[in-house]
């Protein structure tokens, strides 16, 4: 965090106060999963967002509905990373910690480095409170913040004390101490407050006196912040003007992004979207989202399990639609045999999978890349499945179109694999202009496509395009385009179940062959001067991490190249030619190894894989050190 001196400001009654201007901050609220610690968050996010700064967020939240009060496991929080310049994580750890109580604290003192700030809400910190989370004696008084910049806030306290004039109890009052938090954090480093006020008069515009109690409550801290002594020092971070090419921008998360590209999708292939889900964690939002646009010809279908999901959407594909289900890995799990129906069928479908920590329930609310080699081979048979993986939350907009371009153009079911992190996480995104997306338009079938000996037009459901090997489009009802559907295999043109082993041979190849064929791009390899014997290779969402850590790496003066796959099955064409030219390549993976398994078996080349499953993304100067040490090792 670079800081610059800037003269004092001039505060109501005369009171001047210091005012730095700074280059990024990273800024972690966290409390109890029912202190609002995501509400906060976010709220300080679309501050920053329409103040212009770059920006990039990590929500943490238990898989509890509602967590013990004042434990550990209950502990929520979110941390949002903005800057003055092109910024790609959440940041690897807090400048300043807002600890609504000491299970806060104590859940995230270890991730702050030593003279960062610390604001702590001291209502909380009763003997009961502190013990039931190990505390002995107050770390407010014990001497063991010492290394810290502590600021004690009565923050309850001051809340109920604000809302006086209300008629509102003092638990109730308490609940808006967020809000407090809230317009005291605003102060500290100047985000435009018009935008949160709005926010909380629509939020309850049904209880106009709680909307007004939390604009009070807001309006408080951000006194509190302007005439208080503790905070003598307020903050500045320029917009990030430099950062974003022009344009319209607005901050999105990734699920937001991958429901907008889902709908975009279908209205450039001129398509009615079907989404067939059932609700689980980190991929419910995007069943929520797409409800809410029956205005585009979308519809949405919460089926009974995960199953009648993909049944549902596997059938609005087989009728035209552009077919989504939604799920997480233990949802792909019960997925899989319909998923192996519709690579026998050969019809558009979308599986997007939001993945987090396995096996089993594993991790709800966590995040992990672990259902690579399930998305690749989780099927009987040979049932391949292009996947394509977004890197930002951003670019789960331009995922999900690649995706849906991949599944109309070659008739096949078609793996999105985002992950937590990216679902939950947010960043600026630049509205794309209608013209800047690609045609996405299909023909369907409409008449005969084959000839007999003796003359016959005849329509032929497996008769292939001789370019992308898909199956022609029918849909049901269309005169004389009757066929047979189902799992069984069928007669290569004709449909008819077939029990030839030679037949068998060739769809299966055929089938193969079609993903093989699919045209995506070259692998882009970002190394400056071409003379790297590193390469970074990653996939999905460690690109942020990746990225920030390579730049580290290269101001210090190290030479290492960097690429990221988005296409995981086919890998582009080029990519074998790219591993051969780097003495050692790295891949860093959020599961054991899965693409660095995939890419030994299919290049024969030593990947260097580095790996972590702790539910967290990893922070960029872990990878800097990992990269270091290979570099070193040379």
């Amino acid at each position: 965090m670079t800081v610059e001196e800037d003269g004092p400001a001039a505060a109501p009654g005369g009171t001047a106060k210091e005012v730095r201007r700074l280059d990024r901050v990273v800024i972690r609220f966290a409390g109890d999963s029912g202190d609002g610690m995501q509400l906060t968050g976010d709220r300080f996010t679309s501050e920053t967002a329409s103040f212009g700064n770059d920006l990039s967020t990590l929500p943490n939240f238990p898989a509890e509905i509602r967590a013990p009060a004042g434990t550990l496991p209950g502990v929520s929080s979110f941390q949002l990373h903005f800057a003055d310049h092109d910024i790609l994580t959440p940041g690897d750890a807090p400048d300043v910690l807002v600890a609504m109580n000491p299970a806060a604290l104590k859940a995230n003192i270890a991730d702050v480095p030593r003279g960062a700030e610390i604001i702590v809400n001291t209502d909380e910190f009763t003997k009961r409170a502190m013990a039931k989370v190990g505390y002995d004696a107050s770390p407010l008084e014990d001497g063991s913040l010492e290394a810290y910049r502590v600021h004690p806030v009565p923050l309850t306290t001051l809340t109920v004390e604000a809302l006086k004039d209300f008629d509102l109890s003092r638990k109730d009052a308490g609940r808006s101490k967020n809000m407090f938090a809230l317009g005291l954090l605003s102060w500290m480093y100047h985000r435009p407050t018009e935008s949160t006020e709005a926010f909380l008069r629509k939020k309850f515009a049904k209880k106009p006196e709680i909307a007004e109690a939390n604009v009070v409550a807001f309006r408080a801290g951000w006194n509190f912040g302007e005439t208080t002594e503790d905070f003598a020092i307020s903050y500045e971070v320029a917009p990030a003007t430099s950062a974003f090419p022009s344009g319209r921008y607005r901050n999105i998360s990734g699920n937001l992004a991958l429901s907008y590209g889902l709908v975009a999708a279908a209205e450039r292939a001129d398509l009615p979207l079907y989404l067939g889900s059932y609700p689980i964690t980190p991929a419910s939002d995007i069943l929520h989202e797409l409800s809410k646009h029956k205005n585009f010809g979308v519809r949405t279908f919460q089926a009974e399990d995960e199953i009648a999901g993909i049944g549902a959407a596997l059938g609005a594909a087989f009728g035209g639609s552009l077919a989504v289900t939604t799920t997480s890995g233990p949802g792909v799990a019960l997925k899989s045999e319909t998923i192996g129906l519709a690579v026998s069928l050969e019809l558009p479908l979308l599986i997007v999978d939001i993945q987090r920590g396995g096996p089993s329930t594993g991790l709800p609310t966590k995040t992990e890349q672990a259902d690579l080699l399930q998305a690749m081979y989780g099927r009987n048979g040979e049932a391949p499945v292009p996947v394509v993986a977004p890197r930002t939350p951003a670019d789960c907009f331009d995922a999900a179109i690649e995706a849906a371009r991949i599944a109309i153009a070659y008739r096949t079911p078609v793996f999105l694999l985002s992950d937590g992190y990216l679902a939950n996480g947010s960043e600026p995104w630049r509205v794309p202009e209608v013209h800047e997306l690609p045609d996405l338009r299909v023909q369907f079938a409409t008449g005969p496509n084959h000839e007999l000996a003796d003359g016959t037009e005849v329509f032929w459901p497996y008769k292939r395009d001789p370019q992308t090997l898909a199956r022609p489009w029918a849909v049901p009802g269309t005169p004389g385009l009757e066929h047979r559907i189902g799992g069984i295999e069928k007669q290569d043109g004709t449909g008819n179940i077939s029990y030839d082993p030679a037949n068998h041979d060739f769809m299966v190849r055929t089938r193969q062959a079609k993903i093989d064929g699919i045209e995506v791009p070259d692998l882009d390899v970002d190394d400056p001067h071409g003379d790297a014997h590193v390469l970074v290779l990653g996939w999905g969402s460690t690109y942020g991490p990746v990225t920030a850590a390579v730049r580290r790496l290269r101001a210090g003066g190290s030479s290492v190249a960097q690429a990221h796959l988005r296409h995981l099955n086919p890998f582009p064409k080029n990519l074998g030619e790219v591993l051969k030219r780097y003495d050692k390549v790295i891949v860093p993976e959020m599961n054991l190894g899965q693409l660095a398994l995939l890419l030994r078996a299919r290049y024969l080349i030593d990947a260097h894989s580095y790996t972590q499953v702790n539910g967290m993304p990893f922070k960029a100067e872990q990878l800097a050190t990992t990269i270091r040490e290979v570099l070193d090792a040379q």
